[in-house]
């Protein structure tokens, strides 16, 4: 039984990180594809160019997404601390 418990915790852990992991990389890949893009289209080959960029965008992101990531990393911590007494008893 405890076993199976550990096991939904990591599992819940894993899919929130993943969950709160999603709009920052996805902005970042969608950043750099594009100044790819326009580096292969200009025949531009420096290499500092896409940090910048990507740099800004995942603040803006962090910015727009930053209160539903804490919203969510709040609730599942909660739940995870009211779920110890149950743990407990198991």
């Amino acid at each position: 039984m405890f076993e199976e418990t550990v096991l939904r915790i990591t599992n819940d852990a894993v899919f929130v990180i993943l969950l709160l992991s999603a709009p920052v990389l996805i902005a970042a890949l969608a950043t750099g594809l594009l100044i790819s893009i326009f580096q292969a289209t200009t025949q531009l080959q420096e290499m500092t160019l896409v940090f910048v960029p990507k740099i800004i965008v995942v603040f803006l992101v962090l910015i727009f997404f930053g209160p539903w990531m804490l919203n969510v990393l709040v609730n599942f911590t909660s739940e995870l601390i009211q779920s110890i007494p149950m743990i407990l008893t198991e």
